[in-house]
């Protein structure tokens, strides 16, 4: 006899896709990592074949700052990366009790440990009796919390920071290191 009940719908956790096409605010899957792209440059073809694509990219997971150079002609992989919202019920030694769209409840999501103290502002907004809707960030396997909305019991439709604020910090700063390239590019004398 077979047993079929732990199959999935099939989908995989990263698809193939030419290194060329990944824009930034893309996901890529560098060392191992689901990635968002940050900044990406592309070399001119030289005397050794293929051009190539420069990735900076942030680990969406735990915000560090991953750089990889790779042909713009050579298949690279980008994961699947899905955001789903939930209703906070209770957390229970460290362990969410979440209330999915369909009536269900999940209890397998951990408090986040990355951003440092973000585990801790969400439960304290929990012991403080506000109605707390939980982002979840999916990919390769991996679930995490990303940010909370304050309901009932705070401004209705409050945002609260999390790995989402860190990326657009590390775009402004791609941007100011970007900028300080072209001004040292124009002056031809290092900005001074």
């Amino acid at each position: 006899d077979y047993d079929f009940s732990g199959t999935t719908a099939g989908a995989s956790d990263v698809f193939p896709s030419e290194a060329g096409q990944i824009k930034k605010g893309g996901y890529i899957m560098m060392k191992g990592r689901p990635c968002k792209v940050v900044n990406v440059s592309t070399s001119k073809t030289g005397k050794h074949g293929h051009a190539k694509a420069n990735f900076t990219a942030i680990d969406i997971f735990n915000g560090k700052k991953v750089e990889d150079v790779v042909p713009t002609t050579h298949t690279t992989y980008v994961p699947n990366v899905n955001r789903s919202e939930y209703q906070l019920l209770d957390i229970e030694d460290g362990f969410l009790s979440l209330l999915t769209e369909g009536g269900d409840t999940r209890d397998d999501m951990k408090l986040p440990d990355y951003p440092e103290g973000f585990d801790q502002e969400i439960l304290k907004a929990f012991k403080d009796g506000k109605s707390l809707s939980i982002s979840v960030l999916s990919a390769c396997g991996i679930d995490q919390v990303i940010a909370y909305k304050v309901g009932e019991g705070g401004r209705e439709g409050e945002r609260v920071r999390g790995p989402a604020f860190i990326f657009m910090g590390a775009t402004f700063l791609c941007r100011l290191q970007l900028q300080l390239n072209i001004d040292t590019n124009v002056t031809g004398r290092g900005g001074r």
